[in-house]
């Protein structure tokens, strides 16, 4: 890869550091000198091997001399010798000489002298002297208050020191101070939010799904609630890192673990291949491969700064991952697919319902729970049910009329059973007196009898009915149905049919003849009729070759709210007509049945819905040609990464270079996709896995200093960087592991460094040694991220508020957009909607229409990782921070604040140099800005101080 660089690639006059010829030293020890491969050989490089490369690279050298004249003679010369000495690791192989994957031991604490008060005490104060004295450079002095605790604020917060915080610390002249200020900030809600901020940019966290079709994703925001809980929980790293990965699996007695792996689903999905293209088929396989790319990058970057997506097409030309490696580790991922996941986020609610639904699996199999009740237990049941049936009045007594000249007889149980031939067609009528006033809806039972053909419950040749129309009248007054059900629908014959006065439809129960069935008609409004009052029932049936109703049974209630749940079945009906002793085995199974299906369904209803996380899942309802896998996908390994060219199964696991641990996993159900994920999570979290604690105390580090030790912190591998300082990353590290992988410890440890409390003051002779400040001479000075300056000037204005989780703020207008992406309008938006004044951590993140405001902030792209922001520095940031409609009126807001809170405009100018700056204007300064608000208003003068480099800029 770079041998095709140097050679088709025209290099800079004057190249960035990652091509320079130490990186190309890097970069080239490993390809020439080991078959990645086989990373764990012991093997060294044969003579004729390194023959073979000097050759190679003469002839390199050739073209290179005539392709990129740019190179000198001793910059080929160099590069030549690179090759020809064996590289720089001495015949070692890749795997094993490399300082990533070394074991993780911890590293004896140098012995400084350092003339420095304070910098022979602390740990990372003596790892960092250290470096000083072999690079001839010395630490700056230490910071005054002001700028420790705006810097610390920041840090740990994401928002400014209020000035009575800044007073407090300045006057506290404790030994425990600077302790307590810390134990402060990392105890505030606030912290979590700051940092779970941070891990959103590594893993590329955003609501919708990116790609062309940029859906939005309603549920993406329960991940995010769930990391500010777990940073200001200081839950320990490894949990941290095994829920994000399995929580569903390794803690099924905490529900809300759930929330954690929607990790595995943060980045980009492609709707249009995953639901538009159907499965089998070679471009859905595609897509397939892709989507587990994605999380297979996210996991490995984020967890153990490693490039493993590099070996997709082939063996890593640069770190120890064979290709086999990489279909490992899709293996894991074969099983699952991004989607709307249900989780309990209560455990006492969570095993409620578990139970709940393994009783209603049973019941669905025609099984009564074993142990779900007593005797006594169903003896209550049934007396409840006999009185909640009371609600229904049968009209028994009343009159029934044929067109036809039909008789009926009738039955004990209210019913009214036809007698005699049967004619083609014809109308009943049921008249009666109003057995209960404000009744509000009827039921229809349409009962089976031994008389009727195929036992009815129609008359018909088949067994079948059609009921034309229902029409009911009170007092002569016809009475409007609003809604009916039933207990079954023939298919284009459904219930509705029977109040549409189309004399052409009906209702049916085809082919269900042979079994009662049952209708409820629910009135528009409760009747208004007093008990006594006449009711007439028309059941007109005119569709011909007698598909009449041969035993009908009509009952009224006056329920506010009737729906048919509350109606038992007519089976059940029956058997409760029976005394419990005359009753079979087969009605008393059938009763059980019914009330544990009946409670089971009201207790599970009662439970509420659950909430929905966008994660990864086995099992969900298919959407179109997006469906779940019934097991694991086969995995291939394929040849150049191509789906034209699988190679062998791969086998579930992961990396084979990290001494200790398996490389593939062992699992007592292979087909199990929550097995591998749970094999995973548990490497990943192994206390032998020493890139995952070298990882996030370099994350950590980076966010405190600007830059880590390693510089770049997703990638430990020879294309990255190496540490500048490799026993204080270990020792780290280790501590951390050793401390159970406390966050808060480790901000603690940093923070109360000497380093930390460094000036940012420069130095023109060290900054000729050390331009980028990698040995750490002074503190770095950081412009504030795009979410630190909004919220900042949101707390200025007074306009901050700090409610914490639930769905993202949409702070734009929405309206439909062409296909799937809708369109957006930031700048329309009101700058005084209450979805403004949050935190930005809780705005609704959009991966193709970023913010303008955050994206002139330079807050990155959510489609792409982004292990760290750049910071840069123009003309435009400046025209949009004045001009922007949001920072506009937060401008006049603090205006009006300071307005309410100092009565002159000396007063006010000094009032904002407090809240921006910690301290008081100067005379001049202070003269100015006075001047400036006279002229041309304060709002105006406050738009100048928040776009100051004083105000965007901590020390």
């Amino acid at each position: 890869m770079v041998i095709y660089r140097l050679i088709f690639v025209r290099p800079q006059r004057h190249p960035q550091r990652r091509h320079d010829l130490p990186a190309l030293q890097q970069g080239l020890d490993g390809p020439l000198q080991t078959s990645l491969g086989s990373c764990r050989s012991k093997k060294t490089r044969s003579r004729a091997n390194s023959d073979r490369a000097f050759f190679l690279v003469f002839s390199v050298v050739l073209i290179l001399h005539r392709r990129v004249p740019q190179y000198t003679a001793i910059q080929l010369f160099l590069l030549l010798l690179l090759f020809g000495r064996g590289g720089a690791t001495g015949g070692e192989t890749a795997g094993e000489s490399w300082w990533a994957i070394q074991p993780l031991n911890r590293p004896d604490i140098p012995k400084t002298n350092s003339a420095k008060p304070g910098w022979s005490e602390h740990p990372i104060d003596r790892f960092i002297a250290a470096k000083h004295a072999e690079k001839s450079l010395s630490p700056s002095p230490a910071a005054d208050r002001m700028t420790f605790i705006r810097r610390a604020t920041f840090d740990l917060t994401g928002l400014p020191s209020t000035p009575r915080e800044v007073d407090a610390f300045i006057n506290d002249h404790s030994p425990e101070a600077t302790q307590r200020l810390i134990d402060r900030l990392l105890s505030s809600p606030r912290y979590g939010e700051r940092w779970a901020r941070h891990w959103m940019d590594v893993v590329h966290y955003a609501e919708t799904h990116g790609h062309d079709e940029d859906a939005i994703r309603e549920n993406a925001w329960p991940y995010r609630d769930w990391l500010i809980e777990s940073f200001n929980n200081d839950k320990p790293y490894a949990k941290f890192v095994r829920e994000q990965i399995a929580g569903d699996v390794l803690f099924p007695g905490e529900p809300s673990a759930t929330r954690g792996i929607g990790f595995l689903a943060t980045g980009p999905w492609d709707e249009s291949s995953q639901m538009g293209i159907s499965d089998g088929t070679i471009d859905k396989k595609i897509a397939q491969y892709l989507d587990r790319d994605d999380m297979i990058a996210t996991v490995m970057s984020t967890f153990v700064s490693t490039t493993v997506h590099c070996a997709r097409c082939h063996d890593h030309k640069f770190d120890p991952v064979p290709t086999e490696d990489y279909y490992a580790l899709q293996a894991v991922f074969a099983g699952v697919d991004k989607i709307d996941r249900p989780f309990d986020n209560d455990a006492r609610l969570a095993k409620r319902r578990v139970l709940l639904l393994s009783h209603q699996r049973e019941l669905g199999q025609g099984r009564v729970p074993e142990g779900m009740f007593s005797e006594a237990d169903l003896a209550k049941l049934e007396a409840d049910l006999k009185r909640s049936q009371s609600n229904w009045a049968v009209l028994s007594s009343a009159k029934v009329e044929s067109s036809s000249g039909v008789e009926f007889e009738p039955k004990p149980d209210g019913s009214f059973l036809a007698l005699g031939q049967a004619p083609p067609k014809g109308v009943t009528t049921f008249t009666a007196k109003l057995p209960i006033a404000k009744a509000t809806a009827l039921q229809l039972d349409v009962l089976t009898d031994k008389s009727l053909p195929r036992n009815g419950p129609g008359r018909a040749e088949n067994g079948n009915l059609h009921l034309t129309d229902i029409v009911v009248r009170v007092n002569g007054t016809p009475v409007k149905i609003a809604k009916a059900e039933a207990s079954f629908n023939q298919d284009d014959w459904t219930i509705d049919r029977a109040f549409d006065t189309n004399p052409d439809s009906a209702w049916g129960i085809h082919p269900q003849q042979g079994q009662a069935h049952r209708a409820l008609f629910v009135f528009e409004s409760p009747l208004a009729a007093a008990k006594g009052d006449l009711i007439r029932i028309e059941l007109h049936q005119n569709h011909g070759r007698q598909h009449l109703i041969g035993r009908p049974r009509l009952s009224l209630t006056h329920l506010p709210k009737p729906n048919f749940k509350e109606s038992i079945s007519l089976q059940i009906s029956e058997i409760l007509d029976f005394e419990l002793l005359k009753r079979t085995k087969e009605q008393k199974r059938a009763l059980a049945f019914y009330f544990a299906k009946t409670v089971n369904e009201r207790d599970l209803a009662s439970l509420g819905a659950q909430q929905k996380v966008y994660a990864v899942a086995s099992q969900f309802a298919a959407l179109g040609n997006f469906k779940p896998a019934k097991q694991p996908r086969t995995v291939h390994v394929l040849h150049r990464g191509s789906i034209h060219s699988p190679g062998k199964e791969a086998r579930p696991g992961a990396l084979s270079c990290i001494d200790g641990l398996e490389n593939r996993f062992t699992l007592a159900r292979a087909e199990a996709e929550e097995d591998r994920r749970a094999a995973l999570a548990n490497w990943l979290a192994d206390d032998r896995n020493v890139l995952l604690w070298r990882s996030i105390v370099n994350r950590v580090w980076h966010y405190h200093f600007g830059r880590g030790i390693v510089g770049t912190p997703n990638d430990f591998g020879r294309m990255g960087d190496r540490p500048s300082h490799p026993e204080l990353l270990d020792w780290l590290a280790y501590e951390f592991r050793a401390r159970g992988g406390s966050l808060k410890w480790l901000h603690r440890t940093i923070m109360t460094s000497s380093v930390y409390r460094q000036q940012s003051a420069y130095n023109a002779d060290f900054a000729k040694r050390d331009a980028d400040n990698r040995w750490l001479w002074r503190m770095n000075r950081k412009r504030l991220d795009a979410e630190s300056y909004r919220d900042a000037v949101l707390q200025l204005a007074g306009n901050m508020n700090l409610k914490m989780g639930g769905p993202s703020d949409r702070q734009f207008n929405m309206s439909k957009g062409v296909h799937v992406t809708p369109n957006l309008d930031y700048v329309g938006f009101d700058p005084d909607a209450p979805a403004n004044h949050r935190r930005s951590v809780y705005r609704f993140v959009f991966r193709t229409i970023p913010d303008p405001l955050m994206q002139l902030m330079d807050c990155p792209d959510a489609s792409q990782h982004a292990p760290k922001r750049e910071s840069s520095v123009t003309a435009l940031q400046a025209l949009g921070m004045l001009n922007n409609r949001f920072l506009v009126r937060q401008s006049e807001r603090l205006a009006e604040r300071l307005q309410s809170e100092s009565p002159t405009p000396e007063a006010q100018i000094k009032r904002l140099f407090e809240l921006a700056y910690h301290r008081e204007p100067g005379t001049d300064e202070g003269q100015l800005v006075t001047r400036l608000a006279r002229e041309h208003g304060l709002a105006n003068a406050c738009r100048v101080v928040l776009n100051s480099n004083e105000f965007l800029f901590v020390n």
